[in-house]
């Protein structure tokens, strides 16, 4: 898959068949809009492409609200976008003259200048232009003069639950793991560096790798223990991830550190990726560091045999 970050470097496409949005989470509603992009291209011999933007939108047209907590990384993004098979993304710094051109401006000097789509697929609440003015009726009504198809995705349901990333947050923000993968239809990761902590899990046999999210608007699940994968250096491995305040070690600010079972290796500075399976348990303050290693002893079996059935 091809990444690109500056529109005047893009090559001429071939039969391009086009869809735009944030994308954050690549979730199952997503999917389905990609599945089509990816089907379209394949049936007319032509280039499937997503238009996404770095940073989101909300942080340039609201920046002084920070509530938005993201649900991937561009990174991981692009990691998922290629997984559905899409053969160009193309990231748009979105700035705030980006977003106050006109909708007739934006179809003319932007979609079709750049990519001179054959289709366009996008969600069924699909908005572009200075205050979201437009919209499907309009892309139609541009179609016939710059002879390109659109369709529009209805909205996708699982279990009769509308699948938006506003509903996952609200997911992961109660530790539902579960409900928020099957929204997801993936597990949601967390990318972070790994940092050097107080190393009090040394002390108790638990030696835990502390992480440093790599982008500081990903969204945190609730506090709590989790049975996670851990991918480094593109090795998975299975793991106990712990998310607080550490209430057992009087601690005052909130902490990630992960324990990958049968790992002894040095990863200070090491990228690592953790998709997080199931919720174990709230935090709770323990009755000190020996009551905390029991605990951690009696969690680590429980994740054990979770993540041998997964």
């Amino acid at each position: 898959m091809n990444i690109y970050r500056n529109p005047a470097e893009l090559p001429i496409f071939c039969n391009a068949v086009v869809t735009i949005g944030s994308f954050d989470g690549v979730h199952f509603g997503h999917q389905r809009i990609l599945r089509r992009v990816v089907e379209l291209a394949e049936q007319h011999g032509g280039e499937s492409i997503v238009i996404t933007f770095d940073p989101h939108p909300r942080l340039v047209i609201y920046p002084d609200d920070d509530s938005l907590h993201l649900l991937t990384s561009t990174e991981e993004k692009c990691r998922l976008l290629e997984e559905a098979g899409i053969d160009h993304v193309v990231l748009v710094r979105f700035t705030t003259a980006f977003s106050q051109q006109s909708p007739e401006n934006y179809i003319e000097n932007f979609l079709v200048k750049n990519f001179h789509p054959h289709h366009i697929i996008i969600g069924y609440d699909h908005h572009f232009g200075a205050s979201r003015k437009g919209n499907i009726d309009l892309l139609q009504r541009f179609s016939e003069k710059y002879n390109y198809t659109v369709e529009e995705i209805n909205r996708q349901d699982v279990d009769d639950i509308a699948v938006s990333s506003t509903k996952i947050r609200q997911a992961l923000d109660e530790g539902n793991i579960e409900s928020a993968t099957q929204l997801l239809n993936h597990p949601f990761t967390l990318s972070g560096t790994v940092v050097m902590g107080q190393q009090i899990g040394r002390t108790i046999g638990y030696p835990t790798a502390n992480i440093a999210p790599s982008d500081r608007h990903q969204l945190i699940p609730a506090n709590g223990i989790y049975a996670v994968w851990v991918v480094v250096d593109g090795d998975r491995y299975t793991g106990s991830l712990y998310i607080g305040n550490r209430p057992t070690l009087h601690g005052n600010s909130r902490s990630i550190e992960v324990f990958i079972f049968d790992f002894n290796r040095d990863i200070y500075t090491k990228k690592i990726d953790i998709a997080f399976i199931s919720h174990i348990r709230p935090d709770k303050k323990l009755d000190g560091l020996e009551a905390l290693k029991t605990q951690i002893a009696a969690d680590n079996a429980v994740i054990a045999e979770l993540l041998r059935n997964v």
